[in-house]
């Protein structure tokens, strides 16, 4: 991964995020999602992670915050998406830097944890686990084999409970169906 830097976004970022995400998933949908988490109350700037490579956008990350009942207390965590690297840069170790990343950051903002819906063989490798095997419900409309987390603090996710994503998720989400 020579010449990659791992940074927060800035203003001046946001059209090559865009390129890297219409590239990526083939579509405009996750662009526009990332615009939506944005403008909302979740979004969290310092958690919104560019990879730079020779003066330009060649992946993204963004986590922003969601929640987990837990019927006695609402916790703060955080949920990922998108993620995502340019099509040619592919398969160079980016996107497992921006995980990595972002899940280091998480943890120094004292995160308990982080849910993302995507590929179980590819987010494992980082230690995220099927949510109901920590007896975990959500507020998804998607297959439980895809909806992953992981603890950053020991004991984050005891108890259970069920994930709520904001608001701005569902209806973007809701949208694009």
């Amino acid at each position: 991964m020579a010449n990659i830097t791992i940074r927060p976004e800035s203003f001046d970022d946001l059209h090559g995020i865009d390129i890297v995400n219409i590239s990526a998933f083939e579509e405009e949908d996750e662009a526009r999602l990332v615009t939506a988490i944005r403008h909302s109350p979740a979004y969290i700037p310092e958690l919104s992670l560019v990879a730079e490579g020779h003066d330009r956008i060649v992946g993204h990350l963004m986590m922003f915050l969601a929640q987990l009942d837990q019927q006695s207390r609402n916790v703060n965590i955080l949920a990922l998406a998108p993620m995502s690297v340019l099509p040619s840069h592919s398969h160079r170790g980016i996107g497992s830097e921006l995980v990595t990343t972002a899940l280091e950051q998480a943890k120094k903002r004292g995160f308990p944890a982080v849910v993302v819906v995507g590929y179980p063989d590819y987010y494992s490798r980082f230690g995220f686990e099927p949510a109901w095997l920590k007896k975990l419900d959500y507020n998804l409309p998607v297959a439980k084999e895809v909806v992953l987390v992981l603890e950053l603090e020991e004991g984050g996710l005891n108890g259970g409970g069920t994930i709520i994503y904001p608001a701005v998720f569902h209806q973007f989400y809701e949208a694009s169906r």
